[in-house]
């Protein structure tokens, strides 16, 4: 992609960057960013050499949320990422931030600046979401008087309580990436969070890339399930490693004593 692109995207080390490139106005999500960002989302699930992805914005903030002005001079924008294909889950708005979930990899989010509104739900899309302590969040969808649609209500489920979501909406106020630590928002607080994140994602590189997308395909299907359900799909997604070549790979280096690992094959299909 070219400079010119509002999402850009880097693999180095088996490890995707993903940033988001509209700094002059912090990186606010217009018309070509949504685009971009499920494109980029798209061609990083077709590429199994990936083991894990790094999110952040360029510039002065992670993502300051929906640009207004932009979208008030692309009107049928509205209407058209409104819309759901009857046979899909998602329309345009929930699928730039769902898409990241949905990833077999893990995706981790360093954040600093602003980060309102869509980014918030961006990044709830994450699976680990690394701040500076002075980031500066907001659910601020009640500003314009609506509702987080990009498929806040998914995670926010899953990572805080009840009243503190409510409150955090129904308020839109800004609170601290301290602060969102202490709700379940934020994974951690770093004054570097880029570098955490490439530690984080070089552990993650080491290990078994089907038993790390099996992982994250057993979480989100098992999470807040009934014991039942959980069970079961632990049983389903433990029969698809078993015996395969990286999960072989896995216990001789397991096994191994003072020798160097034996390398992983790219990634199976995971979903």
């Amino acid at each position: 992609m070219t400079d010119s692109s509002r999402v850009l995207l880097e693999v180095k080390n088996k490890i995707a960057y993903v940033s988001l490139n509209r700094p002059e106005k912090h990186n606010g999500l217009d018309q070509q960013m949504f685009l971009e960002l499920v494109a980029t989302a798209k061609k990083i699930r077709k590429d199994r050499s990936i083991r894990a992805v790094i999110m952040s914005g360029e510039g002065p903030s992670f993502c300051a949320g929906l640009d207004f002005g932009a979208v008030s001079k692309t009107p049928t924008m509205i209407p058209k990422f409104f819309a759901k294909l009857p046979w899909g889950k998602d329309n345009m708005f929930q699928r730039v931030a769902h898409i990241w979930r949905d990833l077999p990899v893990p995706v981790i989010a360093a954040v600093h600046g602003n980060c309102f509104g869509g980014g918030m739900q961006i990044i709830l899309c994450c699976d680990y979401r690394i701040a500076t302590p002075d980031a500066n969040l907001s659910i601020l969808e009640m500003k314009w008087g609506l509702i987080p649609d990009m498929s806040g209500m998914v995670t926010l489920s899953r990572l805080t309580r009840v009243d503190i979501a409510q409150e955090l909406t129904m308020t839109g106020r800004f609170f601290s990436g301290e602060e969102g630590a202490e709700y379940g928002l934020i994974s951690k607080v770093s004054d570097d969070p880029m570098a955490e994140a490439e530690a984080l994602a070089a552990v993650i590189a080491e290990k078994s890339p089907d038993a790390i997308a099996a992982t994250k395909y057993l979480f989100k299907k098992t999470w807040k399930k009934d014991t039942r359900g959980a069970l079961l799909w632990e049983r389903l997604t433990q029969l698809r490693l078993l015996g395969r070549k990286n999960q072989r790979t896995a216990m001789a280096n397991g096994l191994a004593k003072g020798k160097a690992p034996k390398p992983f094959q790219d990634r199976n299909s995971f979903r």
